[in-house]
């Protein structure tokens, strides 16, 4: 069986951060670092070449595939933000109603950035998913 390859690492956060060349999207990545750190409580960490997670929950597979990813996250990608919502949307429909323009997947919720998304419903999805995986491990 393959091992995962996003797994934490000691890659600095801020300089990923930094590195970003577009200044919007280096701007909403600080102001999102912020954020999941006033929610979480938790130190950022890399997870792979370009998430920024926060706290790590172990998953293990009817398949026996197991891993460990971060509780909640962030990766600013080129087109967008996936911000990573590890607990899913199915519980969260009148929120997402109210959150602005964005995509989901499974786990994640895709924004262009901030400008176009209210700020106190994305925090309410991020606490939701954080505090989902703080209370069940």
């Amino acid at each position: 069986m393959s091992e995962n390859k996003t797994r934490p690492n000691s890659k600095s956060v801020i300089s990923f951060l930094n590195s970003l060349e577009n200044e919007e999207k280096r701007r909403d990545a600080h102001a999102l670092l912020e954020l999941f750190i006033n929610i979480t409580h938790e130190r950022p960490v890399m997870w792979g070449e370009s998430i920024v997670g926060f706290g790590s929950y172990h998953y293990k597979y009817n398949s026996g595939r197991e891993g460990d990813m971060p509780m909640v996250g962030f990766s600013p990608r080129k087109s967008n933000f996936s911000i990573y919502i590890m607990s899913g949307f199915s519980s969260q429909q009148r929120l997402l109603e109210k959150l602005g323009t964005h995509k989901t997947g499974k786990s994640c919720l895709y924004i262009k950035g901030l400008s176009g998304i209210n700020i106190e419903v994305l925090s309410e999805l991020v606490k939701s998913s954080y505090l989902h995986y703080k209370t069940n491990i």
